[in-house]
């Protein structure tokens, strides 16, 4: 006689059960099996009587910033547009700062009711250009004939009036003649300013000629690099030594720093008019973070 096995009697008994205990068992097999946790999201294990966490959204896992941050400094307009065009939203703040010569744009500035990082940022900063620094470089300053001579056949291309060809042929008659001695100067109707000079002053007939420079020059100069020409006044200034016989000359440039501002002020201009009507151009800095 056959005697079913202690095995196979519980395996009849549980299949005959109908009050869930093999939905137990079953969700009792399943968690105990491993699974695999998708980044981007945290996950709660409950060990004995603690509860561990796992936090899956950091960088490390998902492969990405979890943010966006940094500040990117461009030089001109067209940079500034693009930029902000791509990353800016209806939020997004701009301020301009005369003072520093930047225009900044604080991508994800906080809202009207939630705070946001403010760390992702866009920083037009302006440089002037080399022609701008040589003449201000110049500015308000006198040299002798020969450097004069010099600096103004290295910067013809900037100048309007009188012509670069007009001022190229007075610089050379500045170069020829260092050697001469400068005697007496006169002022002309038309504002100009005549020097006469000596060229042999121990010889009884010792060549003697003039020099008639201009009252004022205007120039052609960019302020900031990517802006166009602004228009700039430039007075002559000398310094006549009868003593010496010699002549120092230089010019003084008109009120620059009005330029200065016109110009930025122009940027100020095209980036307003370059972005959402809702966003204003801000007079100031951000706040620092």
């Amino acid at each position: 006689m056959a005697y079913p096995s202690h095995t196979s009697t519980l395996d009849a008994r549980l299949e005959g059960r109908t009050d869930g205990t093999q939905a137990v068992i079953d969700i009792a097999q399943r968690a105990g099996q491993p699974k695999a946790l998708e980044p981007g999201h945290v996950y709660a294990f409950a060990v004995g009587d603690r509860l561990q966490q796992v936090d899956l959204t950091g960088p490390e896992h998902t492969g990405k910033p979890p943010r966006k941050s940094g500040t990117t400094v461009v030089r001109d307009v067209d940079s500034f547009l693009a930029y902000f065009d791509k990353h800016a939203d209806e939020n997004t703040e701009v301020y301009a700062d005369f003072e520093r010569r930047t225009i900044t744009a604080i991508l994800d500035a906080h809202t009207a009711t939630d705070a946001r990082w403010g760390g992702h940022r866009l920083t037009l900063a302006l440089r002037t250009t080399p022609a701008w620094d040589a003449w201000m470089g110049m500015d308000n300053s006198l040299v002798t004939q020969a450097k004069f001579a010099e600096f103004i056949e290295d910067n013809l291309v900037d100048l309007v009036e009188p012509t670069a060809a007009t001022m190229l042929e007075l610089a050379e008659s500045f170069e020829a003649t260092t050697s001469a001695e400068f005697q007496s100067s006169q002022r002309l109707d038309s504002g100009q300013r005549k020097f006469s000079y000596v060229e042999d002053v121990k010889a009884k007939a010792g060549h003697k000629g003039d020099i008639t420079i201009p009252a004022t020059l205007t120039l052609a100069l960019r302020p900031f690099e990517g802006t166009e020409p602004y228009k700039v006044t430039a007075r002559f200034k000398y310094r006549l030594d009868r003593q010496q016989g010699s002549l120092s000359l230089g010019f003084k440039i008109e009120r620059p720093e009005d330029i200065l501002t016109a110009a930025f002020t122009d940027i100020r201009t095209l980036i307003d008019n370059g972005i959402p009507e809702e966003i204003a151009v801000l007079n100031g800095a951000p706040s620092s973070r």
